[in-house]
């Protein structure tokens, strides 16, 4: 207490640990989970999949290249918050506009930093994520505590971070009409279909499958996003309507509601995926691609069986599926992210995949 510590984290089993605030100093409850990219912090903080969780970055120093106007994921971030080893508040890069701490206190995003991040890892990686308050560091341990214990789990984390109404990216000479849903969409998925000459309709979660319908889509692209699947019963209905009509393809949690929407289940992990250095086995070629992932859920493999499913991506650290495909109904979904910035890129080859399908289920009309 006598290095000046103003805020602190208390993990729901009452341990503590002390830093120095940055960004907005809000009092909030948030799941506490680890992120092991060494750039790309400014995707992280603007990443919707990570509403309603407290992110440590385990490499050491956060904000020195600051912040830039053209490399936001989403237009309001909605992060719970950040843990950094040594945060720095004055970046040096020619592109930044802004410093990391300006737009956490603009959004209203709590960071920290001083922590021993490593520890923190450790914890998380061998108990699994926790709940976790991050407070002033005058708040007692038992009232903290007693905070995260009468604080409800949410479930409205797409309906949150999902648009209110269409929005639309339009390409010069398209080749196809694309309907992505948004269960918090990456803006970067947007520019890779733009870029293949995709014209891109943006729409909520809920939208029904009728009017999906009558926009008459080439193909349909189903979004990353925060939560447990199993809480989007809407994007899932809608597969389960669409399937076999029109081509599909999901990225994270998309990939977990086609899945469902097949009659698989999935399932929580320990501390999931985050970060962009996952080795991933592509099962149809046998070439290893270096992914960025963010997910705390991934598909049961045994509940696969008799869906019509295939296997398509494994990865290589602990076997979980990361792709899988019904090439009779022209819809393939994968774990990671192919669009992720800024990098590593070895799997933007999908966004083709998506373009081949939509070929030939315009062929086969």
């Amino acid at each position: 207490m006598s290095l000046g510590y103003n805020r602190k984290i208390v993990l729901e089993d009452g341990s503590e640990y002390y830093g120095y605030a940055f960004g907005a100093s809000k009092e909030k409850v948030c799941e506490l989970v680890f992120n092991t990219s060494m750039v790309g912090y400014q995707e992280i903080v603007s990443d919707p999949s990570y509403t309603y969780q407290l992110v440590v970055m385990t490499y050491p120093l956060i904000g020195n290249y600051g912040m830039t106007d053209n490399d936001f994921e989403t237009k309001t971030p909605t992060i719970g918050g950040m843990v950094v080893r040594e945060y720095n508040d004055m970046p040096s890069n020619f592109r930044y506009t802004k410093t990391l701490s300006e737009v956490l206190e603009e959004y209203d995003i709590p960071g920290i930093s001083g922590i021993d991040t490593r520890k923190l890892t450790r914890v998380i990686r061998n108990n699994g994520t926790c709940r976790v308050l991050i407070t002033s560091v005058d708040t007692p341990v038992d009232k903290a505590v007693e905070i995260i214990k009468n604080t409800p789990i949410p479930h409205d984390s797409v309906s949150k971070v999902s648009c209110k109404k269409p929005w639309y990216s339009r390409t010069s000479n398209h080749i196809y009409n694309v309907v992505a849903i948004d269960c918090g969409i990456k803006l970067n998925i947007v520019r890779s279909l733009n870029a293949r000459g995709c014209n891109v309709t943006v729409v909520p979660y809920d939208t029904a499958a009728e009017k999906i319908d009558f926009m008459k889509p080439d193909g349909i692209f189903i979004s990353n996003g925060p939560g447990d699947p199993e809480d989007n019963v809407p994007v899932i209905e809608m597969v389960n309507a669409l399937r076999g009509k029109y081509p599909i393809g999901g990225i994270c949690l998309g990939h977990q509601i086609i899945a469902l929407a097949y009659g698989a289940k999935t399932y929580k992990l320990k501390f999931g995926h985050r970060g962009g250095n996952h080795p991933v086995k592509n099962l149809q070629t046998g070439k290893i691609e270096i992914t960025s992932q963010n997910h705390s859920y991934a598909v049961d493999a045994a509940s696969l069986e008799g869906t019509g499913l295939v296997v398509t991506h494994i990865n290589l650290l602990d076997n979980t599926i990361e792709g899988i495909e019904c090439k009779k109904d022209l819809i393939f979904s994968v774990q990671y992210h192919p669009e992720s910035a800024p990098g590593p890129q070895d799997s933007g080859y999908l966004f083709d995949k998506f373009l081949e399908i939509m070929k030939e289920g315009k062929d086969n009309a």
